[in-house]
């Protein structure tokens, strides 16, 4: 296989655990970064470094048409290390911007060189009070106020972006993530996955959805995730290599 992926935000929690199962399952993968020192680090995991800003739109366009990736796989957070409860505030809007402006931007960049596939990440704790578990149809909280509304917010509009996009738009609704780099090793919040397993549901999505939304967390009652067990063979338990899964 010689199939370009751009992987933005791989430098993220989730994309580091990502990026070596991309490279092992023989794509080409090019990493985004704002950060010129973490090139290293990408190049370590196989990854080609690609510097650039998602709010710098003119350049993010003219780096992804360079490429011409097939997919884009859309990690990008702004989100300090741990969830420290003092800088959360800002990280919220931070975080928003992200899921509003740059998933704008990098889905426009997507159109514009030609993928025909776009998997996001997203959240599993945005439904709004109901019946549990939350099914992927269930109806998010946008009636909520203060920063859970601003948060909602960023969600609401990264997932309407990526689904109505003229491309194979995929969402994984990510539950609480624990495990390497995440902050803490245990399972935390009422819908917990770890990073790894995280990562799996990506590069499944990416090679067996036909678009849609999808639960990612642990069976604790809070979100049901039968349908990414059904369509995309995705367990809780998959931890680093898919080599073993049929493709």
């Amino acid at each position: 296989m010689n199939q370009k992926i751009l992987l933005a935000g791989a430098t993220g929690v989730i994309g580091r655990a990502l990026a070596p199962l991309l490279v092992e399952a023989g794509y080409t993968v090019f990493g985004t970064t704002r950060r010129a020192p973490r090139a290293a680090e990408l190049e370590k995991l196989g990854v080609v470094p690609v510097l650039v800003d998602v709010f710098d739109a003119p350049a993010l366009h003219d780096a992804v048409e360079r490429i011409g990736p097939a997919s884009v796989i859309h990690q990008l957070t702004d989100l300090p290390a741990g969830l420290p409860p003092e800088k959360m505030a800002q990280a919220v809007v931070a975080n928003a911007r992200i899921r509003d402006e740059g998933t704008r931007n990098l889905v426009a960049a997507a159109v514009a060189a030609g993928a025909t596939k776009f998997v996001a990440q997203s959240i599993a704790w945005a439904y709004r009070e109901g019946a549990m578990p939350y099914h992927e149809t269930q109806p998010l909280d946008t009636e909520a106020a203060g920063a859970r509304r601003v948060s909602v917010d960023g969600v609401v509009s990264l997932e309407r972006q990526v689904l109505e996009a003229p491309l194979t738009g995929t969402v994984l609704r990510y539950g609480q993530l624990y495990g390497p780099r995440t902050g803490t090793d245990e399972p935390r919040g009422a819908s917990p996955v770890h990073v790894e397993a995280a990562a799996c549901a990506a590069l499944l999505a990416l090679e067996r959805s036909t678009g849609g939304i999808f639960n990612i967390a642990e069976e604790t009652g809070t979100v049901s995730t039968q349908k990414a067990s059904r369509e995309l063979s995705w367990s809780p338990a998959m931890r680093g290599s898919l080599s073993g899964a049929a493709r």
